[in-house]
């Protein structure tokens, strides 16, 4: 049962008896972040903040998916201009994923030490850096380094998103694992709200509709990096066909205005504040946390199984995701003798990732869940064959748009387990680990997709 702490001090109730006309500041202590009544104004303008906050987390997701759909329709300019081979273009894959596997790894150190608004402004500079980097069309080594510093600053985006977007109801509907494990140690047991919010609309049903809103919002999250990488190939299918040893790269200027957009919309909404006050000003529930808990995350976090099980599996879907969306276009103009437009198919790929991430909530809830990802796969294996076996340019196409469907569901069904399974005070920290580690695929498997073309040819894609 979630206990309320008693206002026992007369100067604080009169502080807070009157909700219309004093809030509680955001940035108050846990004592003072007490149930009070709330005006429907205060709930309203709560209302508006979170969804304000959560536009802002989709647009870094935006960029995330934006950054990711570029490298297809590129790579055949990119092998043209700097006279590379498979393998050795390769080796931007590794590179973005060497950059994101060190921010993930780096993630919980820098959350403890600049807290939620501080790291993930950091992430997206770090974007702004690697866009100014490759916008030039530098040596290939140090555009290969570009890439490197844009994971770096994904993988703390990416892991301060979901785990804000996780956060929210979690305490209410899995309240057992937020029980410190030696009570001596923790801060005073209280349940902090945002000010105004009543007792009663703690109740377990209000908890579930919550939890059941946040799942919802984890796959909208995910779409928003669907939409992302659907248009970046748009775009740069027109730079890629420019004449000029440069022009190409103006994509990567285009990449580099979006970023600082994303980097403005951070600082302003967040404000470099903590995820715990930020939730508190939309009107979540956040709970204390042990003093236990703070200093042993990433000792908790390396011994948990769960979260190394979900880890796998993200790492073999981000490398079918990331092999895909980055060599169909390849495979498309060399084998089936598509054109310079075959950029487009990319789009199609990465468009069926976000229309799968959406229209299929209502598919993933009514199968349930862990039944629907093996009916995915499955689908996803067959389609992959026709695309092998069936020498059509169209088929083909069509095939990758709706292997894209079928595989766009699979990542927030891996984050909201993760949601379910995980305490909410190690999800931050272990989805930071998760993406860290499944990253690991986005470089492993079309790297060795590289290598192999290079000495199979790119027909090697689909059996890959």
């Amino acid at each position: 049962m979630i206990e309320l702490e008693t206002l026992n001090d007369p100067e604080r109730t009169a502080r807070t008896k009157d909700a219309n006309t004093h809030i509680v500041p955001p940035n108050a202590s846990a004592t003072e972040l007490t149930a009070t009544p709330q005006s429907p104004q205060l709930k309203k303008e709560q209302r508006l903040l979170g969804r304000i906050q959560f536009a802002t987390l989709c647009a870094a997701l935006f960029m995330a998916g934006w950054n990711d759909g570029s490298s297809g329709p590129l790579l055949p300019r990119i092998q043209e201009v700097y006279h590379v081979n498979f393998t050795i273009v390769s080796l931007i894959f590794v590179c973005s994923c060497s950059g994101f596997v060190a921010g993930a790894v780096s993630n919980i150190w820098l959350t403890s030490k600049l807290g939620f608004g501080k790291s993930i402004v950091l992430g997206a500079l770090f974007q702004v850096a690697g866009y100014s980097i490759q916008g030039s069309a530098p040596p290939f080594p140090l555009f290969v380094i570009g890439f490197g510093l844009n994971g770096f600053g994904m993988a703390l985006q990416n892991a301060h998103a979901n785990g804000f977007v996780a956060a929210l109801g979690h305490a209410s509907s899995n309240p057992g694992q937020e029980a410190p494990s030696h009570p001596s140690q923790t801060r005073p047991s209280s349940i902090t709200r945002a000010p105004g919010i009543a007792a009663e609309e703690s109740a377990l049903p209000a908890a579930s509709t919550k939890a059941r809103a946040s799942g919802a919002k984890m796959g909208f999250l995910h779409a928003a990096y669907g939409l992302g990488a659907f248009c970046s190939p748009l775009i740069a299918t027109q730079f890629a066909a420019l004449p000029g040893h440069r022009r190409w790269a103006s994509h990567y200027l285009v990449s580099l205005g979006i970023s600082v957009v994303n980097v403005i919309l951070l600082v302003l909404v967040f404000r470099g504040r903590p995820q715990d006050d930020c939730l508190r000003m939309a009107g979540e529930i956040v709970p204390e946390r042990s003093i236990e808990q703070e200093r042993g995350l990433f000792r908790r976090v390396l011994r948990t199984s769960a979260v190394h099980l979900i880890a796998l599996f993200v790492l073999i879907y981000v490398g079918v995701e990331v092999t895909t969306g980055g060599w169909i276009v390849t495979f498309i103009i060399n084998v089936r003798g598509g054109g310079p437009s075959a950029g487009y198919i990319s789009s199609g790929f990465f468009g069926g990732l976000m229309l799968g991430r959406v229209l299929l909530l209502w598919v993933n809830k009514k199968v349930g869940e862990r039944r629907i990802i093996f009916v995915y796969s499955a689908l996803a294996i067959a389609l992959e064959l026709t695309i092998w076996l069936t020498p059509s340019l169209i088929e083909n196409a069509v095939a990758v748009c709706i292997v894209g469907v079928v595989l766009g569901p699979m990542y927030p069904i891996a984050m909201g387990q993760a949601m379910r399974v995980l305490p909410r005070w190690m999800l931050t920290g272990s989805i930071g680990w998760i993406a860290g580690v499944g990253q690991a695929g986005s470089a492993l498997l079309p790297f060795l997709t590289g290598t192999l073309a290079q000495k199979q040819g790119i027909r090697s894609l689909q059996p890959l």
